[in-house]
C-alpha cells in the first residue's frame, strides 16, 4: 500500500457496513494510521467507534482516495460528500454494485480518476476476490493504490473492460450464495440418507470448505482434482454421472444460474 501518500493526504470511507468494516480492519492491521481515515456513516457500529478513526467529521480537502462502500439505494445521501471531494486529484474507488463509471463521471467530472470494483462477501473473512477496472484518468499508480487497498480482504484481478463487471457479478459476486445453497442441498441430501441434521450440515460445510481450500492450494486443475477422487465404477463416479449430466445435471444449471445473474446485473446498471 502506498502508505505515505494515504497517511499524509488521508483516506475517506463513505459507508462502513460489513464490506467497509472488513476493509478498514485490514488496512489498520497493515499499519495505516487511524488518524488518516475519515468515515462517513449514518449508523456507525460500536466496533467502528473503537478504532480511533474520524467518524462523521469534516473531511480533508484533498484526500488521496475516497472509497465508496454505500449501498446503491443510499447513493443519493452520499452525493454531497462525493461532489465536495471531486477535485480532480483525488482517486475514487467504488465497491457499490450496479453504479457505472459513467455515472460517477457525470457527478464528479470526466477528469476525475475513478475505479470501479466488484468484491464478494468472503471478503469479510479475508478470503474475497475483487475485480476492478479504472477509467482513462486512472493510471498505473492509482490502480496499484486501489489494488493494495482491496487486497486487504483477498485477491484482486484487473478487468480489460467495464462490460465484464456483469459477468463477474454473475460468477464471483453472486457466487457465494450459490455455494451456500449447495451446502444446504448436500446437508439435506445427507439427512435424507439417514444422517442426523447437525451431522449432515457439519459434513457438508467442511467438505465444501476443504475442497475449496484444496482447489486454491493445489497445482492441479479442478478437473484433475476431481479425477483424482474418482475411482472407476466407484461411489464418486456414480454421483458424478448424475451431477455432470450435460442435459439435466450441474453444467446447464450453472450456465443458466450465472446467465440469469449476469442479465440482472445489466438490467440494474441500465436503470
Amino acid at each position: 500500500m502506498q502508505d505515505g501518500e494515504i497517511a499524509q493526504r488521508g483516506l475517506v470511507l463513505l459507508g462502513c457496513g460489513k464490506m467497509g468494516s472488513a476493509m478498514l480492519e485490514g488496512w489498520l492491521s497493515r499499519g495505516l494510521p487511524a488518524g488518516s481515515v475519515w468515515v462517513q456513516d449514518p449508523r456507525p457500529s460500536d466496533w467502528l467507534k473503537a478504532q480511533g478513526v474520524h467518524i462523521n467529521e469534516g473531511l480533508p480537502a484533498d484526500p488521496a482516495i475516497v472509497l465508496i462502500a454505500v449501498k446503491p439505494q443510499m447513493m443519493q445521501d452520499a452525493l454531497p460528500a462525493l461532489q465536495a471531494l471531486g477535485n480532480g486529484t483525488t482517486t475514487f474507488l467504488s465497491v457499490a454494485a450496479g453504479i457505472s463509471i459513467g455515472t460517477y463521471e457525470d457527478i464528479l467530472g470526466n477528469q476525475t480518476p475513478i475505479i470501479r470494483a466488484m468484491p464478494n462477501t468472503p471478503a469479510a473473512v479475508g478470503q474475497g476476490i475483487t475485480a476492478m477496472i479504472g477509467n482513462a484518468q486512472s493510471d498505473d499508480t492509482k490502480l496499484d493504490m486501489a489494488e493494495a487497498l482491496l487486497s486487504a480482504v483477498g485477491q484482486v484481478v484487473r478487468l480489460e473492460a467495464e462490460s465484464q463487471i456483469d459477468a463477474v457479478t454473475g460468477v464471483s459476486g453472486s457466487g457465494p450464495a450459490y455455494v451456500f445453497h449447495m451446502i444446504e442441498c448436500m446437508a439435506a441430501a445427507g439427512e435424507a440418507q439417514g444422517l442426523a441434521r447437525d451431522l449432515a450440515m457439519a459434513l457438508a460445510k467442511a467438505t465444501v470448505a476443504g475442497a475449496g481450500a484444496l482447489a486454491m492450494q493445489a497445482e492441479e486443475t479442478p478437473a484433475q482434482l476431481r479425477k483424482n477422487v474418482t475411482s472407476p465404477n466407484g461411489t464418486t463416479q456414480a454421483g458424478l454421472e448424475v451431477l455432470m449430466n450435460e442435459d439435466e445435471g450441474l453444467p446447464p444449471l450453472i450456465r443458466a444460474t450465472v446467465g440469469a445473474a449476469t442479465e440482472r446485473s445489466k438490467e440494474l446498471a441500465n436503470g
